[in-house]
């Protein structure tokens, strides 16, 4: 454990003019009050607010933040009083250990609506001092660091809590050094064998061809001094989780990744920023589209700094950031660098964001008569996504969450732009509403007078406000619409645990989930905003399906009609638990698409075939076939081991095809027998954590859509 005097001189070397005498009292006050408590370790439990304070000294923050540190357990693990901490510390100190027990009290893990909720506090507590959430991440990130110690379960929980919520936290505010970390001491918990696995063929990878980061980082050394370019570089291989996130999203294999280095060139002026990109363009080829301008456009917590990638030795793609010195203090630090010391004085950097400008850009579209889904929606998508930025016609700037469509533009600009949306163009080119929308272009979106959202939209929306806005107009114009449909699917889930919807019992459950009345239970229903089986449960909780009595096919989808056959779709393979619609055909019935299925847009002038459907809420048979393509390793046994691990998640094979051979690698495409998009998330998850497999990929064919003679519109369809 650090002791008090090393500690003091950790904050004494950037801020000379620290209080130590106050500094030390806080010390000795938190080591007195946790007397006799200790840690899942064995260790004296002062050790974790001594480590997490230096955590913050790594940041030179301020005296208040340090002592904060130190005492953020006393209130609620010690007789320690807020009155104490008030009379001995001030009240601003009290207020801040206070905020950080209120915040540790939080129970993130939750239910959506309470998850929800808790946000709401996460919110209010940063938006009173956002030192509170400083606090709480070093604290975070220190238990992390020792969660060796506690039970397993308990390691699960706390790590996917981190995946989810404190290390996109630290990489919104900023701070992307704190969000590596988390995100990798999380993944070597969740996934360890994964882990492993990439840091052996890093291992390889280094015996195989040397210390590559030195030999490029001398290579861009010379081409800067020939530039003239006063610069230090950096050189690094990335983090574990970020290669298995890669990996992930490119569907390749790690012998396939090529940026997996990255380089910092740190300049001591903006101009010598773009000399130095000149510089590294001229001697290695830009790969085209990974360039970013944050200097010109900065992030909205402060970051600032040029992204481009270039084909390095042998081919290989290598990142580089190239920044200022002072540029490169944000960069670190985030939000954070707002209280940072040097020299005992507020470190006066041109580019640290004012922490409560940034806060009220997260928080000024929410407001308290929200629903708590839709305000947990938008908060996750708005506060943990990276940005684009694209233009209006008139060249104002937009900035929109990564993967952003024309849709989620038209709402940023006004919800009433957004409602009449009924067309986009993106540099001048008519494009479809689900384009996604790239760094730089132009939108600009045609609007019609009578035109209401369509609930295709929910699906094709990214932002948390549009979809918002969608589901409350979608609830005023449909809702009659919804109200019928709902009533159908509470009728039929009722039915199958041997009770009645009746006007009663929907009641019950309107009082039950917080609604004003059944009607608004039966949009819900009608919208997908809620499960039927959610509605049986809180008026029946002890009436759940006997688990042998499966959904069988006859039953499985809800909403057509009496007397009309339905069929799934092969061109996308919709899997129960999924968002589906009907398209009717003549002497086929009803064929049965995934929302987000491509074919789809071949009936969009056609909305006298289209039918709402859902899924019956029970638990189904395994029947329905999907396809994935699995890439992996040309080792004796491994195709042995990926049937073995299908057949251990209670998955059939019904057919194996081999697409691709190659010396080190294989592709085969496995036709499997699901129950739902859960079984089926179960089964790729299973694969990806096989360190013999490269890629695990869902198919779904356009060229696999049904071809027939089309109903004539208006026409009733003979089934």
């Amino acid at each position: 454990m650090l002791a008090a005097d090393d500690l003091i001189a950790l904050v004494r070397a950037y801020n000379p003019r620290t209080d130590e005498n106050l500094l030390r009292v806080a010390y000795d006050y938190g080591r007195a009050a946790h007397e006799g408590q200790f840690r899942h370790s064995g260790e004296p439990y002062f050790s974790h607010p001594v480590a997490v304070a230096a955590i913050l000294t790594q940041q030179k923050l301020d005296d208040a933040t340090i002592i904060t540190a130190l005492l953020h357990d006393t209130i609620e693990d010690t007789k320690a009083s807020y009155g104490e901490v008030a009379d001995i510390f001030g009240r601003d100190i009290a207020d801040l250990v206070d905020g950080v027990t209120k915040l540790t009290k939080l129970q993130l893990s939750s239910t959506e609506t309470q998850q929800a909720e808790n946000f709401r506090k996460l919110l209010m507590a940063m938006s009173k001092d956002l030192r509170v959430i400083l606090v709480k991440l070093a604290d975070r990130l220190h238990n992390m660091r020792t969660i060796r110690a506690m039970r397993q379960e308990k390691q699960v929980q706390k790590a996917r809590e981190t995946m989810d919520i404190f290390a996109p936290l630290a990489g919104r505010m900023g701070m992307q050094w704190m969000r590596e970390e988390l995100e990798d001491l999380a993944f070597k918990v969740l996934n360890p064998e994964a882990r492993q696995s990439i840091l052996r063929r890093f291992i390889t990878l280094q015996s195989d061809a040397g210390d590559v980061i030195e030999r490029i980082t001398a290579d861009m050394r010379i081409e800067l001094k020939r530039a003239c370019v006063e610069a230090e570089v950096l050189g690094r291989a990335k983090k574990p989780y970020s290669i298995w996130r890669k990996m992930q999203e490119k569907g390749q294999g790690f012998s396939r990744l090529s940026d997996i280095y990255g380089f910092r060139i740190i300049t001591d002026s903006e101009d010598s920023c773009y000399r130095a990109l000149g510089a590294i363009h001229r001697r290695w080829r830009a790969v085209p589209g990974r360039f970013k301008d944050y200097i010109s456009q900065p992030k909205s917590n402060g970051y600032r700094s040029i992204h481009t990638t270039v084909s390095g030795r042998d081919g290989k793609r290598v990142e580089v950031q190239i920044r200022t010195r002072a540029m490169h203090e944000v960069a670190e630090a985030g939000v954070a660098a707002h209280w940072s010391y040097r020299d005992g004085v507020r470190s006066e950097n041109p580019f640290a964001v004012d922490p409560v400008k940034w806060l009220s850009s997260l928080t000024e579209q929410f407001n308290s008569e929200e629903d708590h889904e839709d305000f947990l929606e938008a908060v996750k998508l708005e506060m943990y996504s990276d940005k684009v930025f694209c233009f209006t016609p008139k060249g104002e700037v937009v900035k929109l969450p990564r993967g952003a469509t024309p849709i989620d533009f038209a709402y940023s600009i006004h919800t009433r732009i957004g409602n009449a949306c009924v067309g986009a163009k993106i540099d001048g080119m008519r494009v479809p509403l689900w384009t996604r929308i790239k760094n730089g272009q132009s939108v600009e979106i045609t609007t019609a007078e009578g035109q209401t959202p369509q609930a295709t939209w929910l699906e094709i929306a990214t932002t948390g406000k549009a979809k918002t806005a969608i589901r409350r107009a979608l609830r005023e114009v449909d809702k009659e619409r919804f109200i019928r449909l709902g009533r159908e699917l509470a009728r039929s889930a009722f039915e199958h645990v041997g009770k009645k919807a009746t006007d009663k019992a929907l009641d019950t459950a309107a009082k039950h989930l917080r609604l004003p009345d059944r009607d608004e239970v039966l949009a819900r229903l009608g919208s997908a905003e809620m499960t039927a089986r959610e509605v049986v449960k809180v008026v029946y909780p002890d009436l759940a399906p006997a688990e042998g009595n499966g959904v069988t096919w006859d039953r499985a989808v809800i909403g057509v009609e009496e007397g009309s056959s339905f069929q799934r779709a092969t061109c996308c393979q919709p899997l129960p638990g999924e968002r589906i619609v009907g398209i009717t055909w003549r002497g086929r019935g009803v064929m049965v698409h995934a929302i987000d299925c491509e074919t789809l847009i071949e009936y969009e002038n056609q909305p006298d075939r289209w039918v709402d459907l859902h899924w019956h809420s029970g638990r189904h048979e395994a029947i329905y076939p999907v396809t994935l393509d699995v890439t992996m390793g040309n080792d004796a046994g491994v195709l042995g081991r990926i049937c073995t691990l299908i057949g251990e998640q209670k998955a059939n094979i019904s057919d194996l095809r081999f697409l691709d051979r190659k010396p080190d690698f294989y592709r085969v495409s496995i036709d499997l027998e699901l129950s739902d998009a859960e079984h089926l998330h179960t089964v790729v998850s299973a694969l990806e954590a096989e360190s013999d497999v490269a890629a695990v990929e869902r198919r779904r064919d356009a060229a696999m859509a049904p071809r027939a003679e089309p109903a004539p519109q208006g026409e009733a369809v003979g089934l």
